[in-house]
């Protein structure tokens, strides 16, 4: 049999693809703004030169960078009921847990975008009397923030793909409303088949946008 798609409506996308997308393009603001909250203090513990800041920072990220998201997803979500004697529900637990995990990879990129200022700059601050935070605030971040600004993109398009891993703990992601379609309409096959579209067609389109953000910086550099 061949593939049918005549199942594609309106009526398709309002019921079932659109409550789904909702909830990815959500989950992908939410874990990027807190996951680069988060990756800047672990970064920042990481370079500050001390052990009980460093060595901690240190442990998280590379656990969490050896760890499948989807394993983290899954504790996360099998464990935590059993600690705090209630479950979080599928959606509270895949925000927290993105914020949690994308946050070692956030912490890496922001590492690495501080340490791309030179050091003159920094020992300027200092020598005008500014504290660490205010060199930081002031000086390093908004130049790092820039220099990042491509990198922490691309990574926010890998966090939306990875957003269809919720689907292992039943909640209603972009992924989830293609099968629910799928199973409803009889056409698991072609659901999937639009799936894999509508996420190529968003990725690619927001990665070009990414390259030709960085080809901006790099000619204002």
């Amino acid at each position: 049999m061949g593939l049918d798609l005549s199942f594609l409506s309106w009526d398709l996308l309002t019921k079932f693809i659109l409550k789904g997308f909702v909830f990815s393009v959500q989950l992908t603001v939410v874990a990027t703004l807190g996951g680069i909250a988060l990756g800047t203090v672990l970064a920042l513990m990481r370079l500050s030169g001390r052990k009980l800041l460093s060595l901690p920072a240190t442990a998280y990220v590379n656990g969490m960078r050896s760890v499948p998201l989807v394993m983290v997803i899954l504790w996360f979500f099998l464990l935590i009921p059993f600690l705090i004697g209630k479950s979080l529900g599928a959606e509270w637990s895949a925000v927290i847990t993105f914020i949690a995990f994308e946050a070692a990879y956030f912490s890496e990129i922001m590492r690495a975008g501080i340490q791309s200022i030179p050091r003159g700059q920094v020992m300027a601050g200092q020598a005008l009397g500014m504290t660490y935070a205010q060199n930081m605030r002031l000086i390093v971040l908004p130049q790092a923030f820039r220099n990042m600004l491509p990198v922490l993109l691309t990574q926010t398009i890998i966090l939306f793909q990875d957003t269809s891993l919720v689907y292992a703990i039943g909640a209603y992601d972009l992924l989830k409303g293609f099968v629910t379609a799928g199973k409803i309409y009889g056409r698991p096959e072609e659901a999937y088949l639009l799936a894999a579209v509508v996420y190529f067609i968003i990725c690619f389109s927001l990665s070009t946008l990414v390259r030709r953000l960085q080809a901006k910086i790099a000619i204002i550099r």
